[in-house]
C-alpha cells in the first residue's frame, strides 16, 4: 500500500503544463500596440519566467518534456513555445531567455523567412500606429487615441481574415505611402537570424508548416505538404533535426485525429495544439495542448490559471453551455 501511494503521488506530480505566445515588444511600447493581445511586454514576460519558477514548476524544452512523460520520478514542469517567428524572437525574445537560462521552443512558419508570406497583420499594426486617419473601404477612421487604433484594427483585420485576400492590404499600403515590402522586412524573421539561433543552448527549433494554412481545411496531400514540408525546409536550412510540430490555430475545428496521425508519420516526436489543458502521462503526443498567453492578461493570476487547470476547466465548461 506504501508503495502504491508512493507510485501515485510520483504520477500526480509528473504534470506539465505548455504556453505559448507569438510576439513580444518593449515595455514602453506595449500599451499603443493595436493589436497588443498578440504581443507580451517584455518585462511582462520575463516576471511570467520567474512567476513559474517561483511556483515549483521546471521550464523545459519539449524533448525533455517528453522525456519526463514517459520516464517515472520527474517534477512538474512547464513548456514555453513561441509560434511563427518574427524579427523580435531573434532580437528580443530568445535574447531574454538565454539571459534567464530558460529554454524556449520556436517554431517557424518556412514561408516568413522564405519570404514568401505577406505579413499583412503586422504591416497593418505598423501603418496604424503611425497615422491619424486611414479610409478603408470608402469609410473614415480616426487613429487620435490607442483605443481607436485597437478598434480598427480589430474591424480591418477580421474582414481581410473572411476576404482571404490582401488586395485590400495592399491598396492601403499605397493610400498611405507604404512599401508592403519594406513592412514585411520590419516584421519578418531571416534565415541568417535562425542559423544564429540554432545553435544556442536552449533554444529548439520546430515546424509550423510551410504557410500557415488551417490543416483541417485541406486535403490529404496538401495538409502532408505543409506538414513534412515545413520541417524538410528548416532542416535543409539550418542543418538541426526539427522533431516538433505545432498545428495553426490549433483549435479542435482546426487539426483532428487525421491530422495528428499524419504529424506521427511524418517523422515528428510530438504535435501541439492551443486546447487548453494540463498534460499528464498517457498524454497523446501529437496533440499536446498548449495555454495561449494573451498579452493583456498581465496579472500572475492568469498564469496561475493556466498552471492549475482552472483555464482549462472554465473554457470547457463554457463550451459545454
Amino acid at each position: 500500500m506504501i508503495a502504491s501511494s508512493t507510485m501515485a503521488g510520483r504520477r500526480s506530480r509528473q504534470i506539465g503544463c505548455c504556453m505559448i505566445f507569438h510576439r513580444a515588444v518593449a515595455s514602453v511600447d506595449w500599451a499603443a500596440m493595436p493589436n497588443r493581445g498578440f504581443y507580451l511586454d517584455l518585462a511582462y514576460l520575463e516576471r511570467l519566467v520567474r512567476y513559474v519558477r517561483a511556483c515549483g514548476w521546471d521550464i523545459v524544452s519539449l524533448d525533455e518534456a517528453l522525456r519526463r512523460l514517459t520516464e517515472p520520478g520527474h517534477g512538474r514542469f512547464v513548456n514555453i513555445s513561441l509560434d511563427d517567428c518574427y524579427r523580435d524572437t531573434a532580437e528580443l525574445v530568445v535574447p531574454l531567455f538565454q539571459r534567464l537560462d530558460a529554454p524556449i521552443t520556436l517554431f517557424v512558419t518556412t514561408d516568413i523567412p522564405d519570404e514568401r508570406l505577406r505579413l499583412r497583420n503586422a504591416g497593418l499594426e505598423t501603418i496604424l500606429r503611425h497615422a491619424d486617419v486611414v479610409h478603408d473601404d470608402d469609410r473614415r477612421l480616426d487613429l487620435n487615441t490607442s483605443k481607436q487604433k485597437r478598434a480598427a484594427y480589430a474591424d480591418i483585420s477580421s474582414r481581410w481574415e473572411s476576404s482571404g485576400s490582401d488586395e485590400s492590404y495592399l491598396r492601403l499600403c499605397k493610400q498611405v505611402g507604404q512599401d508592403p515590402d519594406r513592412l514585411d522586412d520590419m516584421h519578418r524573421i531571416t534565415w541568417t537570424m535562425l542559423e544564429r539561433l540554432r545553435g544556442l543552448p536552449g533554444v529548439e527549433i520546430g515546424a509550423h508548416t510551410i504557410s500557415h494554412r488551417r490543416i483541417s481545411s485541406l486535403d490529404a496531400d496538401d495538409a502532408r505538404a505543409e506538414i513534412g514540408g515545413s520541417r524538410v525546409r528548416l532542416e535543409q536550412r539550418l542543418g538541426i533535426p526539427v522533431r516538433h510540430f505545432a498545428f495553426p490555430y490549433g483549435q479542435s475545428a482546426d487539426c483532428g485525429q487525421r491530422d495528428f496521425a499524419m504529424v506521427r508519420d511524418a517523422g515528428y516526436a510530438t504535435g501541439s495544439t492551443t486546447r487548453k489543458a494540463l498534460i499528464r502521462p498517457g498524454a497523446n503526443p501529437y496533440a499536446l495542448p498548449r495555454h495561449t498567453i494573451n498579452g493583456t492578461h498581465r496579472h500572475p493570476a492568469f498564469a496561475q490559471a493556466h498552471l492549475s487547470g482552472l483555464s482549462a476547466l472554465a473554457t470547457s465548461v463554457l463550451r459545454r453551455g
